[in-house]
């Protein structure tokens, strides 16, 4: 599949999750979140939401607080809500201007809401050369996977996994930037790995799933999708990927016809 065409069909079925999305590869798991029962990584769609409720709260009383503002922004992120995520995390680093934290998070929220070039200044303005973070690292290359530039985007990967060996959310970045360029084996083979890593998030495994739909393989897509989300929305997703991989082929057949 041509590579414009595949990327038009990952952002077409963002649907594939709620908290997945066209920006996936730049959703990058952001420290823990205190939720009292489980870590946020391991929280399905409607367990999130209900998180969410709760920083929003917390926000609401202290706007000024960090961590609050941080955790908060990052669960907007994971539950799609990009713009808002952006808007708190506006506010947060008004009040901690020169925090690398906040800015590393700040910059984050810019390239979900779609701002890749400011997106990619602040996350460099947070990065120190002598204490390297992975985390940057890997969300400097989500920012260039989106700008097209794949290779600069898996030499940061790589300097990430260099860091942090295994780490899921790298992994799962890398397997997106062969997706986008088109090589799905290799991207299926990258978040297959990610998925099976301790502390593989519902992201991950949402991105295994569309990957192995774009291959066809339907019915093991749905169910790695369902363990995410209930049976009706994953079928409800699998059946739109369907469709929109069908009306792909039906014009490309039909463009070969009029050549």
């Amino acid at each position: 599949m041509h590579r414009s065409k595949l990327s038009s069909t990952v952002c077409a079925v963002a649907l594939m999750a709620v908290i997945a999305g066209c920006a996936n590869v730049s959703k990058i798991k952001t420290g823990s979140i205190s939720t009292g029962s489980k870590p946020v990584a391991q929280m399905n769609a409607s367990e999130l939401s209900r998180v969410e409720v709760k920083y929003a709260s917390a926000y609401k009383a202290n706007p000024k607080d960090k961590a609050i503002g941080i955790n908060y922004a990052t669960l907007l992120r994971m539950t799609g809500r990009d713009d808002q995520a952006l808007a708190v995390m506006q506010q947060v680093a008004i009040n901690h201007p020169s925090d690398r934290e906040v800015l590393a998070s700040y910059g984050k929220a810019q390239a979900s809401a779609g701002q890749l070039e400011p997106a990619l200044d602040t996350i460099k303005r947070a990065q120190t050369p002598d204490q390297p973070d992975w985390r940057l690292f890997s969300a400097e290359g989500a920012i260039l996977d989106q700008l097209g530039k794949s290779n600069e985007a898996r030499r940061l990967y790589r300097k990430a996994l260099d860091i942090m060996p295994n780490e899921p959310s790298i992994l799962s970045n890398l397997g997106m930037s062969y997706l986008l360029s088109g090589d799905l084996p290799t991207a299926e083979n990258y978040l297959k790995q990610a998925a099976a890593r301790p502390g593989a998030d519902s992201r991950v495994r949402q991105n295994l799933a569309l990957v192995v739909g774009l291959q066809g393989r339907f019915a093991e897509a749905e169910q790695i999708a369902r363990a995410e989300l209930s049976r009706e929305q994953a079928q409800a997703n699998v059946a739109y990927l369907r469709s929109m991989m069908a009306q792909q082929n039906a014009w490309a057949k039909l463009k070969e016809k009029e050549s």
